[in-house]
């Protein structure tokens, strides 16, 4: 028995994840009568974290529709910016270490897994702490235990930041958040940090702000003009 055919367009945005030949306005796919359109979109490359309206003859469908044979799919790319049930909470792959950094520094709630530990762990913390995960491995956004999952687009640190504000929109409190372990910072003084603190620290600096996870000592020191332009960008485009 000849198995069904449908006809399957991506939105443009979505495109990059399909393989060459299916970069078009629409394509003719064979399906099996059996799996969900969830399914099938995922088995062309797409992660349904990316997805936004799925539309089956120009009616919405839910991702768990059976395709059936002459169907015309629309696949719409996630509406932006994207809501959540609760303030936007993320959770980096090992592979987002800079993107992690960028996001603490402006205040965002951003867990980072410097280790690689594995598909499976990352999907089940991403539920136990109801986070987004973030990533540019496909494989890890298809897991269904994620709570919820962006793919990372560029490989450049600032597009990735203006990608992920721009998605979610998450509140910004620079200056309030670890950058090397996500903690929150107090403002302490100089006298409380002083035996961490080198000499010409010492000397030079008399605003200090210690996180109250890992101890870490933070002031306004040379890198620090680089950091105010990052932070100053995104107050003025997403605050």
């Amino acid at each position: 028995m000849e198995k069904p055919q449908i006809t399957i367009g991506f939105a443009a945005d979505l495109q990059v994840f399909l393989a060459a030949a299916q970069r078009r306005e629409q394509s003719v796919v064979r399906v099996d009568g059996v799996s969900t359109l969830g399914h099938v979109v995922e088995s062309l490359g797409v992660p349904l974290t990316e997805v936004g309206e799925l539309l089956v003859d120009d009616r919405p469908v839910r991702p768990g529709h059976i395709p059936a044979q002459g169907e015309r799919v629309a696949v719409r790319s996630v509406e932006r910016p994207q809501r959540l049930p609760g303030p936007p909470r993320f959770l980096l792959d090992v592979h987002l270490g800079t993107l992690a950094r960028r996001l603490r520094l402006l205040g965002v709630d951003a867990a980072y897994e410097n280790l690689d530990i594995g598909d499976a762990a990352l999907a089940a913390r991403s539920a136990a702490e109801r986070r987004v995960m973030l990533s540019r491995d496909r494989g890890l956004l298809r897991r269904r235990e994620l709570w919820a999952g962006a793919y990372i687009y560029s490989h450049h640190p600032a597009e990735q930041l203006r990608d992920v504000l721009s998605r979610f929109t998450p509140a910004l409190a620079p200056w309030t958040r670890c950058t090397a372990c996500n903690g929150l910072l107090e403002q302490t003084a100089k006298a409380a940090v002083q035996e961490r603190l080198e000499h010409g620290t010492e000397r030079s600096y008399d605003a200090f702000a210690q996180c109250t996870d890992c101890g870490q000592v933070y002031w306004r020191g040379a890198h620090h003009a680089r950091l105010d332009a990052i932070v100053e960008e995104a107050l003025r485009e997403y605050a």
